[in-house]
């Protein structure tokens, strides 16, 4: 009974490595260097219809010098787990992001990611590097509209069939034929619509916790049956970017990954890159000193809170929550909810709204400090959540099949 019910579970969690593996050798780098480079050089040769954006023209343009962009540079390239005699690289491929046409739609969203893009007063170079994408639709930002929204989206796929990065913010409601998100004139439910355009893209990246795992339209009781992306496109690479709203660092390490190698980033058992959801957010939290000491603020506005202490006891989910947050930072990279006094509501894991949105530990975490479980990766983790339901289901069918013996034996008597 037990392989049978665990393997599965296993499958799922195990397929990748558990570890971030962040030096493979010598010789595997060289070869991806020399991929990387057959790849740009191909590149070079195709035609865009965003080829007139000049990447160093626009950082100029915003105050951001070479300097800057070869620190930002060097940043990715770490970030991506690269290593460092790969920078001429990472810059090449972000001056060739015009090469990446990239088609943008909403469904059942707040706009909350688009807006992250937009809402900046002092882009950064990840910002920046979204005007030279080769954007061809995002209705939000688009000027055309109606009809002509939508011949601009079919002219974009028609054009780009089998290269565009299929880019869906919102997540897709199923439930009653899906007739609680329908597109335009034509009626085409979101469903219909994500199937279409996905059937002829390179890949689709869910970006934020709607498209990525239903988000707060999948709350309970979900009356619109909202589902994540990747349970509708299937036969894809999926890439997920979770987090509300997705960080464009994450979003433009996802596209940029693609025009270097032309394959998707390592993904977690949740398809999330591992470059950016590999650890978790309590691994590199600023307080993470006051949790190794057992220093909790106990209820809000106390000592510790004015002290800038662990914020667990508080409902912080930053040690069952993967994400790079504590490290690339929001508004202009100057903060992020730790850092203003609020812990983690887990925005980046499935369900975050029923499990993670609450202040108030989770019973069941069974997280001691300085460790007890807080080093698990992102598969292990999962595994044992799943594990532990499989392992309690069967206790309880033990359990019942004693009890129904026992029960059958007073009957004989």
């Amino acid at each position: 009974m037990q392989n049978s019910c665990h393997e599965p579970v296993i499958t799922a969690f195990t397929a990748t490595p558990t570890y971030v593996d962040t030096n493979r050798g010598e010789g595997y780098y060289k070869a991806l260097f020399e991929k990387c480079k057959q790849r740009l050089d191909s590149l070079k040769a195709e035609s865009t219809s965003n080829s007139d954006s000049n990447i160093y023209e626009i950082l100029e343009a915003n105050d951001i010098n070479r300097r800057d962009f070869l620190k930002w540079v060097s940043a990715t390239t770490a970030t991506l787990m690269l290593p460092s005699f790969f920078e001429p690289l990472v810059a090449e491929a972000a001056e060739m992001m015009n090469r990446a046409p990239v088609i943008w739609i909403e469904l059942q969203d707040c706009a909350g990611n688009s807006e992250a893009l937009l809402r900046s007063s002092a882009p950064t170079v990840d910002d920046l590097l979204f005007d030279i994408i080769s954007l061809e639709y995002h209705e939000t930002l688009m000027a055309a509209a109606g009809h002509q929204a939508d011949k601009q989206l079919e002219d974009g796929m028609h054009t780009f069939k089998g290269k565009y990065i299929l880019f869906v913010e919102g997540a897709i409601p199923v439930k009653d034929k899906g007739i609680y998100g329908t597109i335009g004139a034509s009626g085409e439910t979101f469903e219909e619509h994500l199937k279409r355009l996905s059937a002829d893209a390179a890949a689709v990246v869910a970006v934020g916790s709607c498209a990525t795992f239903g988000g707060i339209p999948a709350a309970a009781p979900n009356p619109t049956g909202a589902v994540g992306v990747s349970d509708i496109v299937k036969g894809k690479p999926v890439i997920n970017i979770p987090a509300c709203p997705a960080n464009p660092a994450n979003m433009v390490g996802v596209v940029l990954h693609y025009v270097l190698t032309g394959q998707v980033p390592e993904l977690d058992s949740l398809l999330r890159p591992k470059f950016a959801f590999g650890y978790r957010i309590h691994d590199n939290c600023e307080r993470r000193a006051h949790f190794d000491a057992g220093e909790f603020v106990e209820e809000w506005g106390d000592e510790g809170a004015k002290n800038n202490f662990c914020l667990y006891k508080v409902g912080c989910k930053g040690p069952m929550t993967f994400n790079n947050c504590s490290i690339i930072r929001y508004n202009e990279g100057t903060n992020w909810p730790v850092g203003v006094g609020r812990g983690c509501i887990g925005c980046s894991e499935p369900q975050f709204w029923d499990k993670y949105a609450y202040e108030r530990p989770m019973s069941n975490a069974k997280i001691k400090a300085p460790t007890g479980g807080v080093e698990k990766t992102v598969d292990e983790f999962g595994l044992g959540l799943l594990t532990a339901t499989a392992v309690g289901i069967g206790v309880h069918a033990i359990t019942s099949a004693i009890a129904g013996k026992k029960s059958n034996e007073g009957e004989d008597k």
